[in-house]
């Protein structure tokens, strides 16, 4: 009994280590293939992610030093408080959020509780919710280009959009019972640091060298996922994972083509939604459910915790 606690110990010990040496195995075994995924996440990012982001991201840090945010805090505070439960100045994370999509949103939360404007708890809270799909990914890419429909992407844009309210909703009482506490002499001091034209130069610098640091972040995740996705549908794990799941989908009557989309979609949305919007179906509300499943739970999970 002890010697089977002895190995329990050290398997946890070594699981990650074990894990990562398995990805590096498998880079070098499955390179035939990686290779051409590394680079089509190399272009995704150069092309897409970082012409769309980048500016959004230099825009908002500009914003963090106006006053602009503690005066939609003052306006917006019997709004957002009784609803989501977070400070009025939740409301620019929200906004911006939706503007400009993932993961700005996410990214002003938590300048937020770097800069001591919100407690933890609501800064936690405001994660729920302000990571979002923004309106160019949803109703440009997904819709007009992908389903070749623009009333699709408004659709599930609307429906992103109030599923991202509903959760802050429910996520409003996250430790609603704990004392929340700022730092006030903090959270003044970031009131007062403020742009003038004696610090524009500082300020903008600042700026730029914080979104570089995000952009290469997110960079780094897109090669890093699509040489997984690679890896494992090479290695036909993907396809295990399809024959194990495919009775369930026969039981609830959908079509099992959906299943390695969707487990592609939970690792990169962009190649999954792209290859369920391609999938034939009687009834293409299936295909719009799968869509907007993978647009809500993707932005929730995969990337709120990185930033």
């Amino acid at each position: 009994m002890q010697n089977s606690n002895i190995y329990v110990i050290k398997v946890k010990r070594n699981f990650f280590a074990f894990l990562f040496l398995v990805f590096t195995v498998c880079l070098l075994i499955f390179s035939k293939t990686n290779l051409p995924a590394v680079k089509n996440g190399l272009q995704l990012w150069v092309n897409s992610v970082i012409p769309s982001l980048f500016p959004f991201f230099v825009a908002t840090e500009l914003l963090m030093h106006t006053n602009l945010i503690s005066q939609i805090g003052y306006f917006l505070n019997s709004f957002m408080k009784p609803i989501f439960n977070v400070r009025g100045e939740g409301a620019f994370a929200f906004i911006m959020g939706i503007i400009s999509g993932y993961p700005v949103g996410a990214k002003i939360a938590v300048n937020f509780r770097k800069n001591n404007i919100c407690s933890k708890e609501e800064c936690e809270r405001l994660l729920s919710f302000t990571n979002n799909s923004g309106p160019l990914f949803i109703i440009g890419t997904v819709g007009i280009l992908m389903f070749k429909n623009t009333s699709i992407g408004i659709m599930l844009f609307i429906t992103h959009l109030l599923a991202c309210i509903t959760v802050g909703i429910l996520f409003r009482f996250w430790k609603a019972n704990k004392k929340s506490s700022v730092n006030v002499f903090a959270k003044n001091e970031a009131k007062n640091n403020v742009v003038n034209f004696s610090n524009l130069g500082e300020v903008l610098a600042e700026s730029i060298t914080s979104s570089i640091s995000t952009i290469l972040l997110i960079g780094g995740f897109v090669v890093i996922f699509s040489s997984i996705i690679s890896i494992l549908k090479t290695s036909g794990v993907f396809h295990i994972f399809s024959d194990i799941l495919s009775p369930i989908f026969n039981m609830l009557n959908l079509n099992t083509s959906f299943i390695e989309p969707l487990l592609s979609g939970f690792l990169e949305i962009t190649n999954g939604i792209n290859t369920i919007s391609n999938i034939a179906c009687k009834k293409l509300s299936v295909n719009i459910l799968f869509t907007s499943f993978l647009l809500r739970i993707w932005r929730n999970f995969n990337f709120a915790s990185g930033l």
